[in-house]
């Protein structure tokens, strides 16, 4: 008897690898919302890693967390590293290529819980007086990355931060429009 149930729990543990192996290696997560400010106040406000504790969804999380720029302080090269709770984990953001107004591409880079890099681009789009704006991040899933993602897939993981985001960017970017216009 004992056999057949250590059997009977290889199989399910094989098709569970099998069922595994064949999740999808790649993940994108993709949000985007129309924003009354012009693509110019929304590319300052993401291309300045300083400016990101007024919108990112997870600057909240760990109000001791350690944070650390280098490099220019805004562009190409600009870089941001934290170290947080469990929450927030510990990682680091670099701008690979600004294209003002139109596109920003930021390698993420996760350390802490665990180890992923993540290409992210933010594009601006004009849209009447506005901007369409719209994040993205791709990933690369290992073995251990799907059998997550069989529990909790990724988009359902950090879509509703991007949303978040995005909506405290759009206020943010309103601010920095209408202070521009009230210069002389």
């Amino acid at each position: 008897m004992w056999k057949w149930i250590g059997l009977g729990f290889l199989g399910a543990v094989a098709v569970l690898c099998v069922v595994i192996a064949l999740q999808p290696s790649e993940f994108e997560v993709k949000r985007t919302l129309s924003m009354p400010a012009p693509p110019a106040a929304v590319f300052s406000e993401v291309e300045d890693f300083h400016k990101w504790e007024h919108w990112s969804p997870w600057e909240g999380l760990d109000p001791t967390m350690k944070k650390e720029y280098s490099g220019p302080a805004a562009g190409v090269g600009a870089s941001y590293h934290w170290v947080g709770n469990d929450d927030v984990g510990e990682g680091q953001m670099t701008i690979r290529r600004a294209d003002a107004p139109r596109e920003i591409e930021v390698e993420l880079v996760f350390m802490k819980p665990m180890t992923a890099t993540n290409p992210t681009t933010f594009t601006f789009e004009p849209e009447g007086t506005g901007t369409r704006t719209t994040w993205h991040m791709k990933g690369t899933n290992d073995f251990v990355g799907k059998a997550f993602c069989l529990f909790m897939e990724m988009d359902r993981l950090v879509g509703g931060d991007f949303e978040k985001g995005l909506a405290a960017l759009s206020v943010a970017s309103q601010t920095v429009a209408a202070q521009a216009a009230a210069s002389p």
